[in-house]
């Protein structure tokens, strides 16, 4: 490969191909002179869209073939929503950089214009994520939520279109500003109500681990807050052994020289609810943090809500 080309692989999405193009466009500005190519993969989360990931395999499928790419060598870096990588790495792979965080939270999309609390009694909100769905039922018991898949825009069509009923439905933030949409949104879900996907907002950037000259390249990409705040989530994470299967909400923020986290867990029906917050000074170890918040949820109820839905047991 020449010393002034490297290849991103990526999903072909129309969200996926902007944040491709993003990190393409950040290095070739840092860079004067790289060649920044493309090349997109068809990953198994792409192919699968009628049923929930968590019946099929988790969140992992919307990076397996790409890091097969990257370990056969045909692509340089891999560039991911960091809530769609899971808390483990096949060996040899890493992240080497995440790009400044957009907006973290959920974005709630109404028919009518009404935000959470106006919309009629029973009304129909579709979402596939059991942490939108928990944290919904929590604060609106009546709501009946129904599953949800496919891109942005497929979802935004089914909402025009009133398919299956649909009153509303649940986005990223960061997805919808991506990609020109942000005047669709009828409200954001903020914390303290509400607490979005583990790394929502953060793009990280994948390679081989022994790939000296692609890390390097990345160097200026980096966004040391953003790391830590999504290191911090991830140990969560890596504690529960969770992905999409499992009720997870949590984020990291800096408030001053300190990282908050906050981590939330949460049954289906909305009707047991464990939260837990920690913080640590900037510098130390955000995962020790989140990894220490995960034990102090199992303690306080969060293991028998994993182990009623199969996960963990403490």
């Amino acid at each position: 490969m020449e010393r002034n080309q490297i290849i991103i692989g990526t999903r072909g999405s129309q969200l996926a191909l902007w944040q491709a193009n993003h990190v393409a466009d950040t290095l070739r500005a840092a860079w004067p002179g790289l060649e920044v190519e493309l090349t997109i993969i068809k990953t198994s989360g792409d192919q699968i869209q009628d049923r929930p990931l968590r019946e099929v395999g988790g969140k992992g499928l919307f990076v397996k073939e790409i890091e097969e790419a990257l370990l056969e060598e045909r692509v340089d870096l891999a560039v991911h929503s960091m809530k769609d990588v899971p808390a483990e790495f096949p060996e040899g792979l890493g992240l080497a950089a995440m790009l400044e965080r957009a907006s973290a939270f959920d974005a709630l999309i109404t028919r009518s214009g009404e935000g959470l609390d106006a919309l009629p009694e029973g009304a129909v909100i579709g979402t596939g994520a059991l942490r939108r769905q928990f944290q919904l039922l929590a604060a609106r018991p009546d709501l009946k939520i129904v599953p949800l898949r496919g891109n942005v825009d497929t979802r935004l069509r089914k909402l025009a279109e009133g398919e299956g009923g649909l009153d509303a439905i649940l986005l990223a933030v960061s997805g919808m500003t991506r990609l020109g949409w942000a005047d669709r949104i009828t409200t954001p879900l903020l914390p303290p109500r509400f607490l979005p996907a583990i790394g929502q907002g953060a793009l990280g950037l994948e390679i081989r681990l022994a790939d000296a000259r692609t890390r390097a390249l990345l160097e200026p990409l980096r966004h040391p807050d953003t790391e830590a705040c999504v290191a911090a989530e991830r140990g969560v994470l890596e504690r529960l052994e969770g992905g999409c299967h499992l009720p997870i909400a949590c984020y990291g923020r800096f408030e001053g020289e300190v990282l908050t986290l906050t981590a939330r867990l949460g049954t289906p029906d909305g009707k047991q609810l464990v939260e837990a917050q920690g913080e640590a000074p900037r510098g130390s170890d955000p995962r020790a943090l989140g990894v220490m918040l995960a034990e102090r949820l199992l303690r306080e109820g969060g293991a028998e809500i994993l182990a009623a839905l199969g996960g963990v047991d403490g």
